[in-house]
């Protein structure tokens, strides 16, 4: 059994929880992909250098693997994705962040995870992903998101005006900072943070949400992601940020840009306790009067 483990680096105060997953990973004759960088940061036991073997893109990573581990938080996990793509690798997310809820698994769960791996206890969630087609070629070869596109002004430019098409209907013309296509997983995240509705991650759905809009009659909608959803921008500059997670590029505003359900899907690894439900009461501390 082989599994690979990526991180952009751990923050400790005493025992190296790598080594603690390398240890317990040792134990079962589990070989590991380690991601490169990851490797070469910190000086690790001899002994566990045995099943080591360094990795540094997604070329090196094989469908045979049991499942990718993410150590961090839900940024890491969005770093996974990109390096998993379509080799249909299980992510498995252990939180050393701060919110988590992609990576769910706490870090005081190492043992239990990597038992669910030795026996293949744990759940493999299926996550829908978004796409982005542009006039140009954008993000490498990377133009797919697990939460969400977003289109956003630049710095300190006015607001934009951003007219919206399903399938080529018109939709609305939102006046706005910005613009959000999210996921269902995405709906969590940056989503939320704008007043977009928290939907279920297998409802097959895309919630359009927009930042700051200059009306109060703008208000996000969710709908099926059959729809291709395209776009046009006004804006007083030239440029604006158009952005898949945390990956940005600066676009020229005569570039067309069009988002849609991605071909492929994102597996996701939980243990059997962890539901989407636990997850959100645990996270959102629903359920807990928090008035005193």
């Amino acid at each position: 059994m082989q599994v690979a483990i990526y991180s952009r680096g751990l923050d400790f105060e005493q025992e190296n929880p790598l080594v603690i997953l390398l240890e317990e990973l040792a134990k079962h004759n589990i070989s590991v992909l380690i991601y490169a960088p990851l490797f070469s940061q910190y000086a690790l036991p001899q002994h566990l250098l045995n099943i080591l073997t360094p990795f540094s893109s997604t070329i090196d990573l094989t469908k045979d693997l049991e499942c990718l581990i993410s150590l961090g938080g839900d940024g890491t996990m969005l770093d996974a994705v990109t390096l998993v793509r379509d080799k249909k690798i299980p992510i498995l997310g252990i939180n050393f962040g701060r919110l988590g809820f992609l990576a769910s698994i706490s870090k005081d769960e190492l043992a239990i995870a990597v038992d669910a791996i030795v026996n293949r206890t744990f759940i493999k969630d299926k996550r829908s992903l978004i796409h982005l087609d542009a006039s140009v070629p954008l993000f490498n070869n990377d133009a797919f998101a697990l939460n969400e596109f977003a289109i956003h002004k630049r710095d300190t430019a006015p607001m934009l005006k951003i007219h919206t098409y399903l399938n080529g209907e018109f939709l609305n013309t939102f006046w706005a900072d910005g613009l959000i296509v999210s996921t269902p997983t995405g709906s969590t995240g940056y989503n939320l943070g704008c007043g977009g509705p928290i939907v279920f991650p297998d409802s097959n759905s895309f919630v359009i949400t927009p930042v700051a809009p200059h009306n109060l009659n703008a208000r996000p909608i969710v709908i099926p992601d059959n729809n291709i959803i395209s776009f046009e921008i006004e804006t007083r500059g030239d440029e604006f940020i158009c952005a898949l997670d945390a990956r940005k590029e600066i676009v020229d505003k005569t570039i067309q840009l069009a988002v849609k359900r991605e071909a492929f899907q994102i597996s996701l690894v939980r243990l059997n306790e962890n539901s989407f439900l636990s997850t959100l009461r645990n996270k959102l501390t629903w359920g807990m009067d928090k008035r005193n």
